[in-house]
């Protein structure tokens, strides 16, 4: 497909997001903001809407015709989900609020249970805080040990250095696929490989990834994968963890209350099978449903043409940030295609504090993230406390890149004149 057609697609698809289409602060919004959260498609804020208006029931536990509907729906979405990463089974997915609780499900449930003193877990030190907490929880609790993965000269995740801290003692690699703060692609693969020859499991948080490129969790072998919706074109409050069926059988449930019951008695239980077992309570049925629509819609489109059309975005964007000489950028740079780096550049600019950066941008319209985006410990290691960050997605188009490197070069020529003033 030429870049004609991909901008012709890009154009098309933003007739699709109803928020895109307004003005912030007397400007057309320029939303630069996606590794933070994606905007919605009409698809999926209509199945919303449709199953509060026609199918609101509980799932699972009625015979009413709306909990039947309800529960259709609800189980073809993970059965979309299953498909979309092409997992085994559809019982392999479980829906989760978002990634973080994923995350956690696995630290209490299988860290917790089958840790010990001295066994090792290994993180980066790209991680989400989202990808530490849990894992220093399960460290203080069972005396296991965190090792960190460091960088490499082009800021990106050390494979040399992994190797290096792999023993017999190691337990755990858990690791994001792509930096929400570097853009940089981690050898998940590789990862993977050296991992299972060690007897080690993986765990990957893919909220980067799986918005952005095809997933195959058969093909990247990893024991664990977790993401979120409401990065790819989906709902808050709704997420998934996916697990290998072997793993999840051996794991004990996380929380205790309904759906997740075979049997209760007064003093003990027996739990439902997979993936119900670390499901309880009434869930977020119409966000997990909108999730699926969300899936729906980004298979219509491609994952693959998604793919390619932000490595052209991505290429563009660098080739009009880099000849500013006031910009510091953070993470590889793409190669020459836009190939080689996720579609984010996290940057500095000396002078001038990247949460001013984002408030005067705001004033023409540009939203984009300033902030240590939950990676406190990688910014520490970087020398700076805040970054400013803009990260594309598919509907996104060269001419709001143009619109933000005015509105970028428009700020730092203020901030020069106020201190030229002085």
């Amino acid at each position: 497909m030429t870049l004609a057609q991909e901008l012709t697609l890009a154009a098309k698809v933003r007739a699709d997001f109803p928020i895109l289409h307004q003005e912030v602060n007397g400007h057309p919004l320029v939303y630069l903001d996606n590794a933070a959260t994606s905007q919605k498609p009409r698809a999926v804020l209509d199945v919303i809407q449709q199953y509060y208006e026609r199918n609101n029931a509980n799932v699972h536990r009625g015979v009413h015709a709306l909990s039947a509907r309800a529960t259709d729906a609800y189980e073809a979405a993970r059965d979309k989900i299953a498909a979309f990463v092409n997992a085994a089974s559809r019982d392999e997915i479980v829906f989760t609020r978002n990634a973080s609780e994923a995350i956690n499900l696995v630290a209490y449930t299988w860290g917790m249970n089958t840790l010990q003193a001295g066994d090792e877990i290994i993180l980066s030190v790209l991680e989400h805080h989202s990808n530490l907490v849990p894992w220093q929880f399960v460290a203080q609790r069972t005396g296991a040990v965190l090792k960190f993965v460091g960088l490499t000269d082009t800021q990106e995740f050390n494979l040399d250095e992994l190797r290096s801290h792999l023993s017999d003692k190691t337990k755990l690699i858990a690791t994001n696929h792509v930096s929400n703060t570097l853009g940089c692609i981690n050898p998940v693969t590789e990862i993977v490989t050296l991992a299972q020859q060690y007897g080690a499991k993986v765990l990957i948080d893919a909220c980067q990834s799986t918005p952005h490129m095809p997933l195959d969790v058969q093909a990247l072998g990893c024991d664990w994968l977790v993401a979120s919706g409401h990065k790819m074109c989906g709902p808050t409050g709704a997420g998934f963890l996916y697990g290998k069926l072997d793993l999840l059988q051996s794991m004990p449930p996380f929380m205790g209350g309904g759906e997740m019951i075979a049997d209760v008695f007064l003093e003990h239980s027996t739990y439902a099978e997979l993936p119900h077992k670390f499901e309880a309570g009434t869930p977020a049925i119409s966000e997990a449903i909108a999730l699926g629509a969300a899936v729906d819609y980004l298979n219509s489109i491609g994952m693959d043409k998604i793919a390619d059309y932000e490595h052209e975005l991505t290429a563009y964007l660098y080739q009009q940030l880099n000849p500013i000489p006031q910009v510091k950028l953070y993470g590889p740079q793409p190669q020459a295609d836009g190939t080689g780096r996720a579609a984010i550049a996290t940057f500095t600019i000396d002078g001038i504090h990247a949460q001013d950066l984002s408030t005067l941008l705001d004033q023409s319209g540009v939203a984009i993230r300033s902030g240590h985006h939950c990676t406190q410990p990688l910014h520490r290691i970087l020398n700076v406390s805040s970054t400013a960050r803009a990260s594309l997605y598919f509907y996104n188009t060269r001419e709001e890149i143009d619109i933000f490197i005015t509105a970028l070069k428009e700020t730092i020529d203020f901030f020069a004149s106020v201190f030229d003033d002085e």
